[in-house]
């Protein structure tokens, strides 16, 4: 089409409309249809960056293809700059200003319950993409509320299968003090003492997210001579508790689990001082051999020139997550959408996974397995991926838990 004639049909466009021959919402649906994404970008690089390109290329490839009921996505992205205040601040914005359809991303846990409550309050859809805090989709559940990304519980679960094994009576535990390090050490009290009745937890360090005192951490869990460890802390936090810990020599002849400890966002910077032997949940990229997974990274490295990291298989399955339900639901009506939801299949890189009707929880797993360093990096080994339905409580313990929408 050259620019004269393109030019012309949108004269031609313009004047029927004016006319009245083509409906005000006829020419509206040739617009594109414009998503809300908001996330820590600032605060969390290393998981939001990968993230970002995960959405992008998914973006493109969507539109790509002919789009929506034939229409393209635009996505409309702010930073909240990891503050709950600031997120329903940007949440707002994105739906009063910007007109979005619905709402999709947030990163840090009480920042997505934050989102979560704006979003019940102003009845729009938001997909969580990566909070894990077990809250969002059972204590503070709501109807405008769903979570892509296997939450705490399910994957404390996946890595308590492994401990219970160990047979270990006495257990450290450090996480970050806020909601997601407090959601995922619950849950793995509650169920070590389900499953291993006597255990004993000897020693808790909860220092601030972003703050860590490794030393002082450190030396705390040495002088409390546990039997094993189960750690939360992620990011520059567990950079630096890997390296205190390994100068005192605590994790030596202690079995260790931590949680998001193979993901390559924080493995990677350890470089050749990554930790070896930990159980862990995470991503060995370079070693998933699947048709959707050889597909999508194919596209990454081609697009990026980089390999991917979890952020971008979250990412990238957000927005196909989005696709899916405005294809089901046939257009942007919210309630529409939100019966779509419940249900809704989309096909990712993990494989397909399914949000559930009764606490719109996704299905998608996560791989387990321990770590290990070669040609000076870290890696998983002996992996297996657990498909999150494995992971998940009876209907009856969900419904304990969650509140009627």
């Amino acid at each position: 089409m050259n620019r004269t004639f393109a030019a012309l049909l949108g004269l031609a466009l313009a004047t029927a409309v004016a006319a009245g021959s083509v409906l005000p919402d006829q020419a509206a649906a040739q617009d594109p249809i414009r998503i809300g994404e908001l996330n820590s970008y600032k605060a969390i690089p290393a998981f939001l960056e990968p993230y970002k390109k995960g959405w992008e290329l998914a973006v493109e490839e969507i539109n790509a293809a002919g789009g929506v009921n034939g229409r393209k996505i635009e996505v409309i992205s702010r930073d909240d700059n990891a503050s709950p205040g600031d997120a329903v601040r940007v949440a707002e914005e994105l739906v009063s200003r910007e007109k979005v359809a619905l709402l999709t991303g947030g990163f840090l846990s009480h920042v997505g319950l934050a989102i979560s409550s704006f979003a019940k309050q102003q009845k729009v859809l938001f997909i969580a993409a990566e909070p894990l805090t077990d809250k969002l989709v059972w204590e503070n559940g709501n109807a405008y509320t769903f979570r892509l990304r296997a939450s705490t519980y399910m994957q404390v679960h996946m890595l308590v299968e492994e401990a219970v094994k160990l047979g270990k009576k006495r257990w450290a535990l450090v996480y970050p003090n806020y909601e997601y390090g407090q959601s995922a050490i619950a849950s793995f009290k509650a169920l070590m003492q389900e499953k291993q009745p006597g255990v004993e937890f000897v020693a808790e360090q909860a220092p601030p997210l972003g703050k860590i005192e490794a030393g002082a951490v450190a030396q705390a869990i040495a002088d409390a001579k546990p039997d094993a460890i189960f750690n939360v802390t992620f990011g520059p936090d567990l950079q630096k508790f890997v390296r205190e810990g390994t100068t005192r020599g605590i994790f030596s002849d202690v079995a260790v689990f931590s949680l998001l400890g193979g993901e390559p966002e924080y493995l990677d910077p350890l470089k050749s001082e990554a930790p070896v032997g930990w159980y862990v949940t995470g991503y060995p990229w370079d070693q998933i051999k699947t048709p959707e997974h050889d597909k999508f990274l194919a596209a990454y490295r081609a697009k990026w020139n980089d390999y991917p990291r979890l952020g971008s298989v979250v990412g990238y399955a957000a927005l196909y997550s989005v696709a899916a339900v405005l294809k089901k639901a046939g257009g942007t009506d919210t309630d529409k959408m939100l019966k779509a939801m419940a249900g809704l299949e989309v096909e990712t890189p993990f494989g397909k996974v399914v949000y559930r009707e009764i606490d719109h929880q996704s299905t998608m797993g996560a791989y387990v397995g321990r770590t290990a360093v070669r040609e000076g990096r870290g890696i998983m080994i002996d992996w297996r991926y657990e498909p999150g339905d494995r992971h998940l409580p009876t209907d009856s313990a969900v419904k304990a838990r969650r509140p009627a929408n």
